[in-house]
């Protein structure tokens, strides 16, 4: 994974801006990482 051009996004509230790449053998788990982290803020919000 590469990440470059890390900057202030004046747009946002203590906001970042960068671009990042990677393979296709780690997008499967990055998806997985994130829909997961989805699915456990749905049950908390539930719960709420």
């Amino acid at each position: 994974t590469y990440i470059s051009r890390v900057r202030e996004d004046p747009t946002v509230e203590n906001g970042l801006n960068l671009w990042c790449v990677s393979d296709n053998l780690r997008k499967g788990a990055a998806l997985n990482a994130v829909q997961i982290a989805e699915l456990l803020g749905r049950r908390h919000l539930q719960k709420a």
